[in-house]
């Protein structure tokens, strides 16, 4: 019967990717039904809910925070620099970037966004037993922990040494005789070859 469950379906059931982007399409749907068409998206509501987190943040930490791709996060933020949602201004610690930060009617989106967003959150895990929500948030949180890990850049010593440790050891050239007893180029004794 499993096999006639995989031809019918491709192996989809199974896998992990599809499921993720299915329950994500589910998720997106129940935040737009509880938005509604002139509320926030989901992403939307995201990027707010992270630069409200601090007063001007830049938008690697944005993307950082948020998961959303770079060249998406920057259109997206451009679209609500233009809504009046996010404010830009130059960094004050590197004048080559800029920092976003909630505007007066940002704030406003973000406190009413909450609702559909916490609507939705509900309603989805309404679908688990009860006993099943906990661990099923606690998974996705520590999936999200571990994407985290593996796109935070190394620390400089710590990369240096990981590459060191990884690099084949190198014999080191015998030392030239001292002057007085033996020739110079004379190589060292040669030591016994190691049986394999």
């Amino acid at each position: 019967m499993a096999k006639k469950q995989k031809a019918a379906d491709g192996g989809l059931s199974q896998s992990v990717t599809h499921l993720l982007h299915r329950v994500l399409q589910l998720a997106l749907d129940f935040h737009a039904e509880a938005a509604g068409p002139s509320g926030l998206t989901q992403r939307q509501y995201t990027v707010l809910a992270a630069a409200g987190v601090s007063d001007g943040v830049s938008q690697s930490d944005l993307v950082r925070a948020t998961g959303i791709d770079r060249s998406t996060l920057a259109d997206l933020v451009a679209r609500m620099i233009a809504k009046g949602l996010l404010e830009r201004e130059r960094s004050a610690t590197d004048a080559r970037a800029n920092s976003v930060r909630l505007s007066a009617a940002g704030r406003a989106a973000l406190a009413e966004g909450a609702k559909p967003a916490s609507r939705s959150d509900a309603k989805l895990l309404d679908l688990l037993t009860a006993k099943k929500r906990e661990t099923f948030v606690k998974t996705l949180a520590d999936l999200a922990a571990a994407a985290d890990a593996t796109e935070a850049p190394a620390k400089p010593g710590k990369k240096k040494a990981k590459a060191a440790a990884k690099a084949p050891k190198v014999a080191k050239p015998a030392k030239a005789a001292k002057a007085g007893g033996k020739k110079k180029g004379k190589s060292a004794k040669k030591q016994p070859k190691a049986s394999a």
